[in-house]
């Protein structure tokens, strides 16, 4: 199949929720002369239930095709289609949910009255709205500080308060510009916690993050552009996994003879030296455990509390399969598990 006619199949796929063709955007001069090729030529579809990454440095194209899939602004050529419409259409607009890069709240209102600003926005009842800003606050670990205003929050309180705001009108595609930005590892752990669960219940989640271990952690697949073009696109796993090289991992409680043996059979067998260390946990699950301890010798939080499970008008939908490459069988044979990983895989599959 060709390129063309791979993405005219993928776009046309009833999963698509986002379905992007030679899509271009060019901004135009005072005198409409080509000014600059944001966009150059891009195709790409996001399915349902999937946490799809936009990456990129700066000025690569991302803020604008973000724009583009939220109705911001109009393609200068190509076609895209949000679910099933227009991005422009109205209908469409009333089901995605927005956090800009720089949360835009106005300082006098409490979180409360910012939610049901945004939910009369939406033509949400008052019941409604009172039953999901509930929920919500509690979600995001703000319930306490609800009759706060939102001008005395840090950075990373009003953040959660923008995350609770894209998700007020129960959206169906949810964009996220940096997420993470100025929330503590604790806020980006349960931030990165909830668009896990927001994917698995259905919904599909548009990233774009400069922290690439924030993306690592939650992307099922992800584009990287630069200078308006796609340079890499497709699965996490396939992206990275180096299938040049294997990792063996033995059992707790190695006998230290029994590790011995084994390192001296691998040295003759291969000619040198195996490297041999022992694993990490990484900083971030250090971090939270130790947070975790301390917790439980405060009763008061003076900033944000736990957060709960995700608000129950979310939930919803159903469980969908996860877009993510399907895990080996942790009971497979470690035959079985090498015949998985040398089996041959085409790279540039998307």
């Amino acid at each position: 199949m060709t390129k063309d006619e791979h993405v005219t199949a993928a776009a046309s796929a009833p999963e698509a929720v986002v379905a992007a063709r030679n899509l271009v955007k060019i901004f135009r001069d005072f005198w409409h002369r080509p000014k600059v090729h944001a966009v150059a030529d891009i195709s790409f579809d996001i399915r349902r239930g999937e946490v799809f990454g936009l990456l990129g440095p700066n000025g690569s194209g991302k803020s604008t095709t973000i724009k583009m899939m939220l109705g911001l602004l109009h393609p200068s050529a190509g076609h895209l289609d949000v679910l099933g419409r227009s991005p422009r259409d109205v209908q469409t607009k009333a089901r995605l949910g927005y956090l800009p890069e720089e949360s835009y709240l106005y300082p006098y209102l409490t979180p409360a009255e910012t939610l049901h600003f945004f939910g009369r926005l939406f033509g949400l009842s008052r019941s409604d709205r009172e039953a999901r800003i509930e929920q919500l606050l509690d979600m995001i670990g703000l319930l306490h500080a609800r009759n706060r205003t939102v001008g005395e929050f840090s950075k990373g309180m009003a953040r959660r308060v923008g995350l609770a705001q894209a998700l007020i009108n129960d959206p169906d595609l949810i964009v996220l510009d940096e997420p993470t930005s100025g929330l503590d590892p604790l806020g980006c752990r349960q931030v990165k916690n909830l668009i896990q669960t927001l994917a698995r219940r259905g919904k599909t989640v548009v990233l774009s993050s400069h922290l690439l271990a924030d993306v690592e952690d939650v992307c099922d697949r992800i584009a990287i552009l630069y200078n308006g073009r796609i340079q890499a696109m497709g699965a996490m796993h396939d992206l990275l996994e180096q299938r040049n090289r294997y990792r063996l991992t033995l059992p707790e409680d190695v006998p230290p003879d029994t590790l011995r043996q084994m390192l001296a059979q691998a040295r003759e067998l291969l000619g040198q030296e195996p490297d041999v260390d022992h694993p990490r946990v990484d900083l971030e699950q250090f971090f939270l455990r130790i947070i975790e301890q301390a917790r439980g010798q405060v009763h008061t939080p003076s900033g944000t509390a736990p957060t709960k499970d995700i608000a129950a008008y979310l939930a919803t939908q159903g469980e969908v399969p996860s877009a993510s490459a399907p895990e080996t069988d942790a009971k497979a044979s470690a035959e079985e598990k090498l015949k998985h990983l040398t089996e041959p895989k085409d790279p540039t599959a998307t």
